[in-house]
């Protein structure tokens, strides 16, 4: 029985294969969580980063356990802003506000 990837699967063989590709795909998620409030997504794809990068090395840096890592980026998962803040610094990121475009920010308040 022929055995299929899943798209979390290939999407990690992608960004493994093209990591210079993986600064634009992280400000793309960011844009559409930002669009869509879509948390499950976001950890998906920052899961898949983070596979890339290493899971072990990212738990070692930030001081949590490769199990505690894979919990809160589970799409179950509801990690802390501080969680999220440790784990882009150590795939060598950080959150940075972007103004919203003056139409954008009216229709939210």
């Amino acid at each position: 029985m022929r055995q299929y990837r899943t798209l979390e699967e290939y999407t990690e063989d992608y960004f493994t294969k093209r990591p210079e590709e993986i600064d634009d795909f992280l400000m793309e998620s960011f844009a559409e969580y930002a669009k869509d409030s879509d948390t499950s997504a976001l950890l998906s794809q920052l899961r898949v980063i983070a596979r890339v990068k290493g899971v072990s090395t990212i738990a070692d840096e930030i001081g949590i356990t490769r199990q505690g890592l894979q919990k809160a980026l589970s799409s179950k998962g509801n990690p802390r802003l501080d969680n999220i803040n440790a784990i882009m610094r150590a795939m060598g990121y950080h959150l940075m506000p972007q103004k919203l475009e003056s139409s954008e920010g009216l229709n939210q308040q």
